[in-house]
């Protein structure tokens, strides 16, 4: 998943790029477009920190069950409600669903833009009504490589792998994996199904992700969910 907003497009054939307008311009755009984001990000962490919220960045491959796991997070966190702000590249169904779950949550539809920025993230938060909240879930677009590079703001990023995609993910994006504090391996109910070999993913992770915590989670049934509350509620009460 590609866009032309983050400069993620640059893999072209070289007739498609021109003399004038080449490589190192696109790269500056990058840079500069990066820099402004970075700036915006730094304003929201402010303002989060200011109201005393906790804001998480959550990312993974389409279908890796995101928003199944928000789901069950706002239906069993005990406290205030959950603010979430979902990105999807169209409709309001995860939304949807998720403010049946019990969460306070705001869709940001981004078009052909495969992640979320700062600035995106600072309009959807002035909808939500921040007294109301001391927890912040940020679901990115469902994409392994932009979103990575872009700071919303968060405190936590929390990088979600699923049994069903295979345990080479950390090694086929790095960046991605380096950048978590936490790994939340889901779908743990089907892995033997699916023939997931629990060790080699931990032994990747280790590899690429040391200092990320690790958990073992079911959004659909639930199993693992308390550790995962019980280390957020820790790092709100940081």
């Amino acid at each position: 998943m590609m866009c032309a907003h983050c400069g993620c497009d640059v893999a072209k054939a070289p007739s498609e790029i021109s003399q004038r307008q080449g490589p190192s311009r696109r790269i500056n755009l990058r840079i500069n477009l990066l820099q402004r984001n970075d700036q915006q990000a730094l304003q929201n962490r402010i303002h989060f920190q200011r109201h005393g919220l906790l804001a998480v960045n959550l990312l993974s491959a389409p279908g890796s069950g995101k928003t199944a796991f928000l789901e069950q997070l706002s239906s069993l966190w005990s406290q205030q409600p959950i603010g979430v702000i979902v990105g999807d590249l169209a409709t309001d169904n995860d939304a949807q669903r998720l403010a049946k779950a019990g969460a306070k949550a705001v869709q940001i539809r981004t078009g052909d833009r495969c992640h979320l920025d700062a600035a995106l993230v600072a309009n959807a938060f002035t909808q939500l009504n921040h007294n109301e909240l001391t927890l912040l879930m940020i679901e990115n677009v469902g994409n392994l490589v932009c979103p990575a590079a872009f700071d919303l703001g968060e405190q936590l990023r929390i990088v979600l792998l699923s049994v069903t995609e295979g345990e080479d993910k950390p090694l086929k994006y790095p960046a991605l994996f380096k950048s978590a504090d936490a790994v939340l391996i889901n779908k743990s109910d089907l892995a033997d199904v699916v023939g997931f070999d629990r060790n080699a993913a931990i032994a990747n992770l280790e590899t690429i992700a040391p200092q990320a915590k690790r958990f073992e989670v079911s959004a659909r049934t639930g199993q693992g969910m308390k550790a995962v509350m019980q280390w957020l509620t820790d790092e709100l009460q940081h």
